[in-house]
């Protein structure tokens, strides 16, 4: 089966991510094809490089990164969202006082046409 994963939860503070992010390797484990994760709303606060917790409890961003690297999967995040959120990449940031963006660059900016798209490609939705 095809499936896209919508990520709505933070990368902390919820265990939407996290059980996303089990649930994602759960399903490349049973060979069913992962579309893509698409993460809105809080979501896309697991996209901010900044995102650094204690030695002692879970890296979820490094784990998004070697999902991303490892099976190739396309971790997409609302451009509009991450923007309201303070997550903002380098070449965006041209018109504000920031000095760096602290987008991760394993993920791809995008807006809802791609998660439309990724829905109709899909068999299942699954939103964490």
């Amino acid at each position: 089966m095809n499936y896209t994963v919508l990520v709505t939860g933070s990368a902390y503070g919820t265990q939407n991510a996290s059980t996303a992010f089990l649930f994602c390797q759960s399903l490349i484990k049973m060979s069913h094809i992962l579309n893509s994760v698409f993460f809105y709303c809080d979501g896309v606060l697991n996209a901010n490089n900044f995102n650094k917790p204690s030695v002692d409890e879970f890296d979820l961003l490094s784990a998004w990164k070697q999902l991303n690297e490892k099976n190739k999967v396309k971790l997409y995040v609302c451009v509009s969202a991450a923007s309201r959120r303070g997550v903002i990449e380098d070449e965006k940031i041209s018109n504000t006082k920031i000095k760096n963006g602290n987008f991760a660059s394993f993920f791809q900016s995008s807006g809802l046409l791609e998660l439309a798209y990724s829905i109709k490609i899909s068999d299942r939705i699954i939103q964490f």
